[in-house]
Parts: C-alpha cells; structure tokens; sequence
C-alpha cells in the first residue's frame, strides 16, 4: 500500500470573494445552470409496507404520474416556472424547473395490486404494502 502526502489547500480569500462577487452580478437565468430538477425523496419501510415520499412543491397534482412496469416504479412530473413575474424582476432563481423522473426498483414482496398514492401540502407519499413472500421451489434436476 502507497501513502499519499496530504497537502492541504492554501486559504485564499480573495479567490472566495471573487467567485461570490461574480456570481451576484451574472445575468438571471431560467434553466439554473442547466442541472436537472429531481425531488428530494425518503424511503422508510416497516414489516407491513414501504413508504416512498417526495417532496414536490408548486407541482400540481395533474402534473405527477406513477407508472409500475415489471417491478419498478417510476415517478415523473414537472414543476412548471411562474410566469406571471418578468425575469428582469428576480434577482436570483435558485430553484429548478422543468420535467422530472425517479425510479425504484422495488422488491418481490410488494403486493403491486395494493398500492396507493396520497398528495397532500406538496409531498407524495406512495403506500406499497407487503406480502408474504413465495417460497421458492427448488428443483433437482438429473445429469445424464
């Protein structure tokens, strides 16, 4: 095994300062320097089901779908950008906009057919209830 001298990196304050100045004085930009918006999510699970929630403010209800293909569930949305303000009025957008999209994949246990979605004050919470998992046969199988 190799070491490797740490060095570490020399405080230079104006170089912070420079990068900060720069940045409040940039022209406002819709697209948040082009990085994708994905919700924050959590996944809790107990021995009676999984919990996924997503935090998804300002995204109508219309606008999120659920979709479960052959064991993995997909959230999708978009969160749409105000328009009623002109962009000269803003002097920071920090928050993303735009079409979103998350997938888990979820194990054999969940009992797809029970699955239920509540959206209540900006967070989807998907209810993905348990069931007894199937035992698995084992077959011998001859050599000849």
């Amino acid at each position: 095994m190799s070491l490797i001298r740490y060095t570490p990196r020399p405080f230079v304050p104006w170089q912070d300062l420079d990068r900060w100045v720069d940045s409040f004085f940039t022209p406002v930009r819709r697209e948040t320097a082009g990085r994708p918006w994905a919700p924050a999510v959590d996944v809790l699970e107990d021995e009676k089901a999984i919990v996924i929630k997503a935090d998804l403010p300002e995204v109508d209800e219309k606008d999120i779908k659920l979709e479960l293909n052959d064991g993995t569930l997909t959230l999708k949305g978009e969160r749409k950008f105000e328009t009623e303000h002109k962009e000269e009025d803003y002097h920071f957008i920090e928050r993303s906009h735009g079409a979103f999209s998350r997938s888990f994949r979820l194990p054999d246990t969940v009992n797809a057919d029970e699955i239920k979605a509540a959206y209540k004050k900006g967070v989807l919470e998907v209810t993905l209830p348990k069931r007894e998992p199937e035992e698995k046969k084992v077959r011998t199988i001859s050599v000849s």
